[in-house]
This record gives structure tokens, C-alpha cells and sequence, in this order.
């Protein structure tokens, strides 16, 4: 039988596999199993989350261990589920209904079934469409809050990352990748000085016509004594550092498209091609100067109100009012009023959709018209754009978050226990 399965967020687990169908002749009454503070696990839940892990284990050739340890497992997943998803709610978080279809259709996608194929294969195993997005929101909300709390919980310094970056692992996790082409002229052993003259010449001819537009992969066929030349002397993606000293030390400064002077070693002339590189050098960014004046909505101020507010301060700002002065006032932005609504310099991603969608449309000092975001209605104007280069920042910035991934883990599992520990469980099995 196929199993539909899908991975959620890059972390999980099955969410579709089979499930004997229920024979319409039993009759059970559900029950509680678990009182987990203000909710509950049933014994339906708990047995079909348990016929999901048998099927997910069958289908994987794994052996089962004793039902009695596979159920007490299950239960404590499910506890850990409810209390998490009491986390989620008292948080007021959820999934917009289209991030769900979003995940339904990859799933169906990489399964390539059709809309009714899909449909047939969800009734085989044992689950209706809305019993398959029920599962996806329960995930993604405890994949949330995990998010949320967990990295909270941990602290990259400034030391730790200046450390890891000068370390060996970090030095070769930063530096560039190349992706490199290769060819070798043999210089047998016991050459005289002509024969080599004569190798080293040809070295020579051969770059030209690498530099003159000839494919560079062919003339490797051709003429290569190289174990890759029968790949078009392709070395693939390396690493400074994966290269042999010799060819290391010609590699870094070439730029695309750029064929090494043949150089010399032991087994002969040898001529180097960089196809492409990726990461070191410099990385601009587009960075925008905007400041803005916020209105929140309430039981009070609805959208017509908020709308109408930041239209007449427009009107006032167009006809020669300070917008610095009316943010100090009328803004409810609390960090950005006190500094006249500036927002400071801001590159791609740092805001929400619907505030960069409007900044990013906007000639410098012109003053938008009053636009919504979910955070209420907002009134903005562009005072600068400049490219910036962010080669360290970006660097850094990912060095912390490969060090905060690799602490992930471990801190979740302590915060798990945390969370249990602090909860009110009661076990009715």
C-alpha cells in the first residue's frame, strides 16, 4: 500500500500512514486517558495516534517493541502535545487557513496524485481532509511555540561567535566555494629540458583557446592527463580548503571565467578554470531610510477612524507640517515616536509584508497614503536609500543561528521536561 508522509518545517514525522479501516459493527465509548491542566486526551486520540506509529514502524521494516511500552509512549506525546497546544492558545496563536491549504497541496503534490486521488487515498488510510489539516495545525502550532520558546532561551554572544569564526571549522565553513575546472599536461619522468619546454608550451596554447571562447571541458577531454578528464576535467564544488596546496594558493584570486597561467608540479603543467563562486566578496544590500506615524485600531478607533486620523496629518505634512513633530504626537509606535517616527536604516525582510510592499514603492520623501498592516494604520515616508555592504553582518548573523540550531535540541529537551514538570497530569489509564 503507498503511505502519504510529509515532513513539517523541516522537522517531522509522519503525519499520513495506513490505518486498518473500523469495522461499522464496533461500538466503543470514548473515554478520558489523561487530564492534562485544563484539557484532555481520549482514548480515540491516543489509539489513533497509536495505529499512525504501528503503520509508520510496519512500513519502515522496524521491529515493534511491547504494545504496553508503545502505548505509555504515545500517551506521553500526547500529553506533551496538549500542553503545548494550551501554550499556543492561551498565546493566541493559530495557522491562517491558507498556510494549511499551502501544506495540503505539497503533500498531495509530492505524492503526484490528482485532487481525487488524494481523496482516495486518504478514505484507504482511515482519514478525512479535515482530520489531515487538524493534524498539519496541531504540528505547526507546536513547532511554534517550541520556536518561540526555546530560542528565547538561548543566548549567542558576541565572544562565542568572533571564536567559532576564527576556529578552523569556522574559517572553512565561511570561505567561498568554487566550482572548478582542470586540466593537466603530463610531464613524463625523465623529460628532457626540451620535452618540457615543448609540454610547457602547449599548456600555454591550450589556455589561449580557453580564453579565446573554446569549451574548456572539451579541451580537457582532449588533452587532459588528469583522473577527471574524462568529466571535461571537472573538479566540482571545493573548498579553499579541500584543494591541494598547490592549486589552493592559484584558485583565490581568480574571478569568473579565469584560466591560471599553467603552473608546475611534480606530474606536470597544470591549468585551473573557476566556472563560479559562491559566498566571500562583497554582498549589497538595498537598505531604506523610512520614518512612519502608526494608529492603532480598538473598541474605539475602527479602520475609517485610524484611516481618516492619518489622512489629515498627511494633509497637514503636505502643506508644511514637521512629520517628526506630529509622530512625536499622534504615533503609536512607542519606539520609534520619541525618535520622530524614524525607523532607521532597514534592509530587505526587517518588516512585515505590508509595510515593506508600501515602502518599497514609495520615491524618496514622498508621503504614502494611509495603508493597513496587522498592526494597525500607518502613515510613511522614504528619506534615504543607499546599497550597503553586509558581507560581515550577514556572516556573523549565520554563524549565530548555526550555533543557536546546534544548541537547539538539547535546550528543547530541557524545556520539554520543564514544561511537564510544571503542568498538572493525570494519568487515567
Amino acid at each position: 500500500m503507498k503511505y502519504i508522509t510529509t515532513k513539517i518545517l523541516g522537522f517531522f514525522a509522519v503525519l499520513l500512514v495506513a490505518m486498518p479501516a473500523v469495522h461499522a459493527e464496533v461500538k466503543t465509548l470514548d473515554r478520558v486517558v489523561a487530564i492534562v491542566d485544563e484539557g484532555v486526551v481520549m482514548e480515540s486520540e491516543l489509539n489513533a495516534k497509536l495505529r499512525a506509529i504501528v503503520g509508520k514502524l510496519r512500513a519502515n521494516n522496524t521491529e515493534l517493541p511491547p504494545e504496553d511500552v508503545l502505548r505509555a509512549q504515545v500517551l506521553d506525546h500526547l500529553v506533551s502535545e496538549q500542553i503545548q497546544l494550551q501554550m499556543a492558545r492561551r498565546a493566541g496563536a493559530d495557522i491562517p487557513a491558507q498556510e494549511l491549504d499551502a501544506m495540503v497541496a505539497r503533500i498531495r503534490s509530492s505524492n503526484n496524485l490528482s485532487e481525487e486521488q488524494f481523496a482516495q487515498q486518504l478514505a484507504l488510510e482511515g482519514l478525512s481532509l479535515s482530520a489531515l489539516r487538524e493534524d498539519i495545525r496541531r504540528e505547526m502550532l507546536v513547532r511554534q511555540v517550541q520556536q518561540g520558546s526555546v530560542n528565547r532561551r538561548i543566548q549567542v554572544t558576541e565572544s562565542e561567535i568572533e571564536n567559532f569564526l576564527n576556529s578552523t571549522e569556522g574559517k572553512f565553513w565561511t570561505s567561498p566555494d568554487y566550482l572548478l575546472g582542470h586540466i593537466l599536461i603530463a610531464v613524463p619522468s625523465g623529460s628532457s629540458e626540451k620535452d618540457i619546454a615543448e609540454l610547457e608550451a602547449k599548456a600555454v596554447a591550450i589556455r589561449a583557446e580557453a580564453l579565446g571562447g573554446a569549451d574548456f571541458r572539451r579541451l580537457a577531454v582532449a588533452n587532459s592527463a588528469g583522473q577527471n578528464a574524462l568529466d571535461g576535467g571537472d573538479l566540482g564544488w571545493r573548498k579553499v580548503a579541500q584543494l591541494p596546496g598547490l592549486f589552493a594558493d592559484k584558485v583565490s584570486g581568480l574571478k569568473p571565467g579565469d584560466v591560471t597561467e599553467p603552473f608546475r608540479s611534480g606530474a606536470g603543467f597544470h591549468l585551473i578554470k573557476l566556472y563560479e563562486q559562491r559566498g566571500g566578496g562583497e554582498v549589497l544590500v538595498k537598505q531604506t531610510h523610512a520614518r512612519h506615524i502608526l494608529v492603532k485600531t480598538n473598541e474605539v478607533v475602527n479602520d475609517t477612524d485610524a484611516f481618516d486620523k492619518l489622512n489629515a496629518l498627511r494633509e497637514k505634512i503636505l502643506a508644511g507640517a514637521d512629520f517628526a513633530e506630529l509622530a512625536k504626537e499622534h504615533s503609536e509606535d512607542l519606539g520609534s515616536a520619541l525618535q520622530g517616527g524614524d525607523l532607521g536604516w532597514a534592509s530587505p525582510g526587517q518588516f512585515v509584508p505590508a509595510f515593506e510592499e508600501t515602502m518599497n514603492k514609495l520615491d524618496i520623501n514622498e508621503i504614502s497614503m494611509p495603508f493597513r498592516s496587522q498592526f494597525g494604520w500607518h502613515l510613511m515616508q522614504v528619506l534615504e536609500r543607499r546599497d550597503q555592504d553586509m558581507s560581515d553582518a550577514m556572516i556573523k548573523n549565520q554563524a549565530a543561528n548555526l550555533l543557536r540550531s546546534r544548541r537547539f535540541e538539547e535546550e528543547l529537551q530541557v524545556w520539554l521536561q520543564e514544561i511537564r514538570d510544571e503542568a498538572y497530569v493525570e494519568l487515567k489509564l
